[in-house]
Formats: C-alpha cells, sequence, structure tokens
C-alpha cells in the first residue's frame, strides 16, 4: 500500500466526507432541538462543520497541482482559511451552542474574527519567506505528488518557525481550548442539571472533542516542525480530526434529558 497517497488523499477526504455527514446530522436533529437550544446555535455548529468539510477535501489539492509554487498557495490559503474562518466561527458557535442567559456578545465575536485574521496572515508572510521550493513525493504514471519544503537550503530561520508556532497556537489551537474552557465552565455550572440530567453529559463529550482536536493539532505540528517525516506525520492530525467528530457527533446526538418523549429523532 503506498502511504503517501493514503495520507495525502484518502484521509483528508475521508474526514472532509466525514464532517459534511456531521453538518447533515446537525441539520436533521436540529428539527427537533432547535426551539429548546436556539436555532442560532445549531445553524452555527452546522456552518462550521461545513466549513471544516471544506478545509479537509481541499487538502489534496496541495500536493495534485503541480510543483512550486502551487503547495505553498493551496496551503497558505487552507491554513488563512482556517485560523481567519474556521476556528473564530467554531469559538463563536460554541458561544452559542452553550448559551448564557444575555447571549454571545458581538464584541466576542468581533474580536475572535478579528484575531484570527491578524493570525492567518502573519502565518501566511511568515510561510512565503520560508517556503522556497516543492519536492516530489511520489508519482504514479501521469500523476505527479508534490509537498512545500520549508527552508531548502538547509538552514532553518528560528525566527520564522517561531512565528509559524505562535500564530497557529492562537489560532486555531487557541481558540479551540478557549471553547473548551468554556464548555467546561459552563458544564460545571449548568443549573438545570436536575431536570435535562444529560446535558453535562453532552458538554463533556463537547469539551473532550475540542482538546482532542487542539491536542492532534498541536502534536502533528511540532512533529512536522520538529522531525524528520513532514507527509507522514500529518496522518495524527487527520485520525485526531475524525476522532473529535465522533465525540462532537455523540455530543449533538445525545437528547437533553434521559427520556425525551417530545424530543425523538
Amino acid at each position: 500500500m503506498n502511504y503517501d497517497l493514503l495520507i495525502t488523499f484518502c484521509l483528508p477526504v475521508f474526514a472532509g466526507l466525514m464532517y459534511f455527514a456531521m453538518a447533515y446530522e446537525v441539520r436533521r436533529t436540529s428539527k427537533f432541538r432547535s426551539m429548546m437550544f436556539g436555532e442560532i446555535g445549531f445553524k452555527k455548529i452546522e456552518l462550521a462543520f461545513i466549513l471544516f468539510g471544506i478545509y479537509f477535501i481541499t487538502r489534496p489539492l496541495q500536493n495534485f497541482l503541480g510543483p512550486h509554487p502551487m503547495p505553498l498557495i493551496i496551503n497558505s490559503a487552507r491554513q488563512f482559511f482556517l485560523m481567519a474562518v474556521i476556528a473564530p466561527s467554531i469559538l463563536v458557535a460554541i458561544f452559542h451552542w452553550v448559551p448564557t442567559p444575555s447571549g454571545a456578545p458581538r464584541s466576542s465575536t468581533f474580536a475572535a474574527y478579528t484575531i484570527g485574521t491578524l493570525m492567518g496572515i502573519i502565518f501566511v508572510l511568515a510561510n512565503s519567506l520560508a517556503v522556497s521550493e516543492s519536492k516530489l513525493i511520489y508519482s504514479w504514471g501521469i500523476i505527479q505528488v508534490f509537498d512545500p519544503v520549508w527552508f531548502s537550503n538547509g538552514k532553518p530561520v528560528m525566527q520564522l518557525i517561531a512565528i509559524h508556532l505562535i500564530c497557529q497556537f492562537v489560532s486555531p489551537v487557541g481558540f479551540l481550548l478557549l471553547a473548551a474552557a468554556y464548555v467546561r465552565h459552563r458544564r460545571h455550572n449548568y443549573q438545570l442539571a436536575n431536570i435535562y440530567n444529560l446535558m453535562p453529559t453532552k458538554w463533556r463529550y463537547l469539551e473532550a472533542s475540542l482538546m482532542i482536536f487542539a491536542i492532534a493539532f498541536l502534536v502533528a505540528g511540532a512533529a512536522v516542525v520538529f522531525g524528520s517525516y513532514y507527509t507522514y506525520v500529518w496522518v495524527i492530525y487527520f485520525i485526531g480530526a475524525i476522532v473529535s467528530g465522533i465525540f462532537t457527533l455523540k455530543s449533538i446526538k445525545l437528547p437533553p434529558r434521559e427520556t425525551p418523549a417530545d424530543l425523538k429523532n
């Protein structure tokens, strides 16, 4: 089996299709539960899943569209999309999915997207300075698969690596961890647990999902920067994303109470 093909094509496409399926499941479930938990929250969660589906399923374009500068262009575009759009959308969605009596303030939404956009711009600039060529991973007939190469002259610039890591730690990792902390806080301070007794469990699954995604991103990112196998280590990230999605879907499908006769779907 060609593991390059598995990692560069099969896993990201599978992850993307899975998140599209999850978005469909959110829409189906929202027909029965949006009246109780808010239509806005369900719509934002559905949108976040669709955005993640687009992010994952476009990953092969980074490798299959030709040599440098195409891998750099696609990688920069996808990462900017993740940092400036998807990660802030996840955080804003969590603010609505785990609501407060006063709702999510507009200032938090503005701050999330502003910080995400700034981190995305800095990332793209650092990426363009660090990547100057690409390498051929493998070829199969007329198909050639490439990956961007960092510091092709063999002299890593530690300042660029630090900027690269800091930007990604803020967005998406920081946003995911902040969302997980917010869910955890609300779970421990839920006043209607005696009525909706499964809500803390729903939020525990959601918290676990966010933590798994953030940790998988951290581990994969560190392995890419400090390891030797650029392509193979991303299997950590894709598997983490898939497991995270399973936990999130479990959170959505779990009813708010043990006998939800009025919420059957």
